[in-house]
């Protein structure tokens, strides 16, 4: 199976085609960074001048871009499916007590130490379809949890 992100992650820890992620799927590390990849967005990021360094500002920035992926119907869901990841990476690395959480049928959720799970990637594709709600809130009001 092609899965750019997957695939760039193998690359870089010398994994085979073809073999399957357990030990990175079953430590919160590997997990945490094979879901910060979000090369589709860092890349749409880096092309308005905007280098995403994984900060709560960053978040801000990207409320702030003018919205051209829109103009795109088939990269905006995967678009969308990346501002949610990359959301949920800012998450974990910045609010004490968050971490990634997978559910059984393979969706990334973030959980915040109070117990409450952020459906970020349907965050991140509603922001990129609509604008709402900013990335930027949806941090805020994790960090309030």
């Amino acid at each position: 199976m092609n899965i750019p992100f997957l695939d760039n992650w193998r690359k870089r820890h010398g994994d085979t085609p073809g073999s399957s992620v357990p030990a990175a799927a079953g430590e919160p590390a590997g997990v945490a960074e094979l879901l910060s990849e979000c090369e589709l967005l860092r890349v749409r990021a880096g092309q308005s001048g905007l280098e995403l360094d994984d900060t709560p500002e960053s978040l801000e920035s990207l409320d702030q871009l003018p919205p051209r992926w829109r103009d795109d119907p088939e990269e905006l869901p995967f678009l969308g499916n990346d501002a949610g990841l990359y959301l949920g990476t800012v998450i974990v690395r910045t609010i004490p007590g968050a971490a990634w959480t997978i559910w059984p049928d393979g969706h990334p959720v973030v959980r915040l130490a109070s117990g409450r799970e952020i459906e970020v990637v349907e965050a991140g594709v509603e922001w990129a379809g609509t604008g709402a709600p900013e990335l930027s809130q949806v941090y805020a009001e994790a960090q309030e949890a």
